[in-house]
């Protein structure tokens, strides 16, 4: 019973890294590439997708899914992209005075908040470090699904609390989206100026740790990727 038990989690782990390491594969990859038959290779596919460690697209193919990358992103948390964006936020800080968040993809349709910096003024956003938000409707959200491109950024009044107005911009590593960066604001201390202005920093700072990313030997991207 335990060692049937153990070589269902093996071949449950040997999935999983395959569906990691190349992504995009049908069921019949999956299978070829571990042995399996694709009735097993189905079942544990199936187990894992219900968990959030893989996900189907509408065109049966199977990729890593949002748990696996908030483990990813929590196990490198405190040793890589925090200390990687950083400096970098404590310099949006000093221009805007505005509380700056970093967050990565969540499980189920959510973001998770994993760094932050807190802004100068007297009132401001403090901490949500550890806090899940929604991907839909919040600005964070519409940046880590790739709904920004590259260089741009999005606002989003009222995303999550009301007189709170979030500033995101995507960070990259390569092609592929890793993380959020965000101004959270209350709305009452903004005008067009401002956003245009904080939005116009927010983008070329994501833009700066995006185009180093894939370079920084302290942010291994393979396993940002995974």
């Amino acid at each position: 019973m335990g060692e049937t038990s153990t070589r269902t989690v093996d071949r449950a782990i040997d999935l999983l890294a395959v569906v990691c390491d190349t992504r995009g594969m049908t069921l019949a990859d999956c299978a070829r590439a571990t042995d399996l038959s694709a009735s097993t290779a189905l079942r544990l596919l199936r187990t894992l997708e219900a968990k959030g460690f893989v996900q189907k697209t509408e065109e049966g193919l199977y990729s890593p899914g949002r748990r696996i990358m908030q483990l990813g992103a929590a196990a490198l948390s405190e040793e890589s992209l925090i200390d990687y964006c950083k400096a970098d936020m404590e310099a949006l800080v000093s221009d805007t005075g505005e509380s700056t968040y970093l967050s990565v993809p969540g499980f189920r349709e959510t973001a998770i908040y994993i760094s932050i910096i807190e802004g100068t003024h007297s009132v401001r956003h403090t901490s949500w470090v550890g806090r899940t938000i929604p991907l839909a409707g919040t600005a964070a959200g519409e940046a880590l699904v790739g709904r920004v491109a590259p260089g741009e950024y999005v606002v989003v009044e009222k995303g999550v609390e009301a007189d709170v107005t979030a500033i995101a911009a995507p960070v990259l590593s390569g092609r592929r989206v890793v993380a959020a960066l965000s101004l959270v604001i209350p709305s009452y201390r903004l005008n067009e100026v401002l956003v245009a202005r904080y939005g116009e920093l927010l983008a070329a700072t994501a833009g700066s740790l995006s185009s180093g990313l894939s370079h920084e030997p302290g942010v291994p991207t393979a396993a940002l990727s995974s």
